[in-house]
């Protein structure tokens, strides 16, 4: 079922798609020099040379080094008696025979990677060494990563490994070309019901996700149509092979996403009940078939009993039901089921204060803790809504303590402005992962729930959805990269700063001097804060046009039946979630959070407004009002949109036009835009509230 794709040539030529595997040449005459006298000879090591991740491996490096250093690298299975570079998956007691540190090789993960300066025979080297063939490949990107950065290579001593067994990206792709939350052009995967037959750019983003050491990817929606039911019929299933084999490249596999309707709407059954033995048979089956096409198939994504899906409720099952029949028709494969939390009433009544959507995911989860099996991993979000701007960290963190557990992002900007405004999401990601859930004590942060550290899970692991496209720069907005980038180093190393990922890619993707990549670290790093202060405010939420999802509107969800209320009189504003007077979802967290939210005195700020209702004269902790805050945030919103323009205006000249020009374009939108927000938001809250403007600014 293969469909047609051509290539368009400006993939060729535009320097935007290479991303940050652009391996510009070195000008510093001085590194140059030093750097070819290490890296003229790679000599590979080991017992797998010849795998498939080791060829990339070994294409990877000849493609970084000639772009580098402007000269052939000759490759070789002896060492030359000169300065070289050595590569190869090793075992510890190779490890130690090579010269490397065999306790610290030894306690890495099975993906993990050594890069040393070694002695061997009297000659120095750089080793990068393997624990698995993945880690050789992510090592050999870590050393470009390196040598871009003008690090010395006379005394390296790297030993990583990446505590989250599972990095994984989401693509809501569907088999039309189409994609949900897509901001960037169609499907790189899907064209008119089928899958393309050209692969080329699936292997270039394959490479990219590799650079930065993902290694799990699901190709389909999570709300599954018919058309994409399909995807595990033995018509299909060659094709979706095609897909698995050039991702097994780069180490990563391929994951489908499942309807669990899927024995009635294309198995001919009339249940799909998960404790009937007969279902459980046909999956079994239907699982057998596709490890035959993709012997490393990592398992299923689960949509189920949420806005609209089908999933156990209808049989009166509950979700262990659900996901432990995947589970055990997934086990003699070692495939792994990820069930997502995103469940909850979406047809509730605006009138019934007392239904909670944000206390949905943890009603649901809480009670069944314990219940999954082993190869199951629940999939949470990180909010308790959806992806919002500002939300706080769902209390699901910490509150499963016998059950494997990963975060999920939203790198796709559904609603921190959809690719066309420009908002970084890593210092956002940061806060989440650093968040202390206290669930056994001070240091219970969310990065150790999610990598099953916390409460010794066997898996664990980061999800995102993925924010790319057909454009001829993957991801609309030019520097949207930089959150494709930041969620997969993030999802690696979850105690790397947000400054040091900024700082990693602007250094990977421009030929920049230092005074410009500064200015451009500053741009990214301000402008989640930009976003957020023109859009809603205080952890409301929301505030945006029904479906789209894009733009202001302030009702747009205040009587919908998906239950995201801002509960506005002209008294107050915002939505009691105490346990004292409100819905409760207060005492969903461990304490100290839960008294800290619970109180209007410790509350912070930020979140003010998503856990009480308050009159618009409440002073916050700032000392300002809750409405002079909305007036004020709006308005210095704008004039921080402008100063991003401003500041991104001054590069010109000192970045590649095409990457300039391009991003111009978006910030143009984005100031625009920014205007309407505020003009809408400050009207509809003079009118609502009656209170005017301390600083006498134009309201209408």
């Amino acid at each position: 079922m293969a469909g047609n794709q051509s290539v368009d040539p400006i993939y060729e030529t535009n320097p935007m798609y290479s991303a940050w595997l652009q391996y510009r040449p070195i000008e510093d005459d001085t590194r140059l020099s030093l750097y070819r006298e290490w890296c003229r000879h790679v000599v590979f090591l080991g017992h797998t040379p010849g795998s498939t991740i080791m060829r990339a491996a070994k294409r990877e490096l000849s493609i970084g080094l000639q772009s580098m250093l402007k000269s052939e690298i000759a490759f070789s299975e002896s060492a030359p008696a000169t300065r070289h570079i050595a590569v190869g998956t090793l075992t510890v007691e190779d490890a130690k025979q090579e010269g490397l540190d065999a306790e610290r090789f030894a306690s890495l993960a099975a993906d993990g990677y050594a890069i040393a300066t070694t002695e061997s025979g009297g000659t120095s080297r750089v080793l990068i060494a393997g624990r698995n063939d993945a880690g050789t490949l992510y090592g050999v990107f870590h050393l470009l990563r390196l040598l871009n950065g003008g690090n010395f290579l006379e005394e390296l001593s790297v030993y990583e490994a990446s505590k989250n067994a599972l990095r994984m990206l989401n693509h809501w792709d569907n088999m039309d070309g189409s994609i949900e939350r897509g901001y960037a052009g169609k499907s790189i995967f899907y064209r008119d019901g089928h899958i393309v037959a050209n692969l080329t750019r699936i292997r270039d983003y394959a490479r990219l996700l590799a650079s930065v050491g993902l290694n799990a990817i699901s190709v389909n929606n999570v709300n599954v149509h018919s058309v994409e039911t399909r995807l595990i019929t033995d018509e299909v299933l060659p094709d979706v092979a095609r897909l698995a084999n050039v991702f097994r490249e780069y180490g990563i596999r391929l994951f489908l996403s499942v309807n669990f309707a899927s024995p009635i709407e294309i198995g001919g059954m009339n249940t799909a009940d998960p404790v009937d033995p007969s279902v459980l048979g046909w999956w079994k089956e239907r699982v057998q078939r596709i490890y035959r096409h993709i012997p490393d198939f990592g398992g299923v994504v689960v949509k189920a009993d949420s806005e609209f899906r089908p999933g156990p409720f209808t049989y009166g099952r509950n979700h262990v039901d659900g996901a432990n029949m995947f589970a055990d028709a997934l086990k003699d494969f070692g495939g792994v089921v990820v069930w997502r939390c995103f469940v909850y009433n979406c047809l509730q009544d605006w009138r019934d204060r007392s239904t909670d959507r944000a206390r949905a995911a943890y009603d649901h989860f809480k009670p069944l803790d314990g219940g999954f099996r082993e190869n199951v991993i629940l999939q949470i979000k990180n909010g308790p809504m959806d992806f919002q701007v500002r939300e706080p960290v769902s209390p699901l963190f910490g509150a499963l303590t016998r059950t494997n557990q990963m975060l999920e992002l939203q790198v796709t900007q559904e609603y921190t402005g959809q690719q066309k405004h420009l908002c970084y999401l890593v210092p956002q990601w940061k806060e989440v992962l650093e968040f202390d859930t206290f669930a056994k004590g001070e240091g219970s942060l969310v990065s150790r729930v999610a990598d099953g550290s916390l409460f010794g899970r066997p898996i664990g692991g980061i999800a995102a959805v993925s924010n790319v496209g057909d454009d001829e720069n993957w991801t609309g907005h030019p520097l949207a990269q930089a959150n494709l980038y930041g969620y997969g180093r993030l999802a690696w190393n979850p105690d790397l700063s947000a400054e040091q990922i900024t700082d990693e890619w602007i250094s990977m993707t421009f030929a920049a001097k230092d005074s410009t990549r500064r200015v451009m670290s500053r741009i990214l790093l301000s402008s989640w804060s930009v976003y957020e202060s023109y859009t809603a405010p205080l952890g409301v939420g929301w505030m945006v046009n029904p479906g789209h999802h894009y733009g202001p509107n302030v009702d747009g969800y205040e009587y919908s039946k998906w239950g995201t209320y801002h509960f506005a009189d002209c008294r107050g504003i915002g939505v009691d979630r105490t346990e004292n007077t409100g819905t409760g979802y207060t005492a969903q967290y461990h304490s100290p959070h839960r008294e800290r939210f619970e109180s209007l005195s410790t509350c912070p700020d930020e979140f003010v407004l998503f856990f009480h209702h308050v009159p618009y004269t409440h002073r916050l902790h700032s000392g300002k009002t809750v409405i002079q805050h909305i007036y004020d945030s709006h308005f210095e919103g704008v004039e921080q949109a402008e100063t991003l323009r401003l500041s991104w205006e001054s590069l010109q000249g000192n970045i590649d036009e095409t990457w300039y020009q391009a991003t111009l374009r978006r910030l143009d939108v984005q100031v625009e835009h920014s205007k309407e927000w505020r003009d809408q938001i400050n009207t509809y809250f003079y009118r609502k509230s009656g209170i005017p403007d301390e600083k006498d600014r134009t309201i209408y």
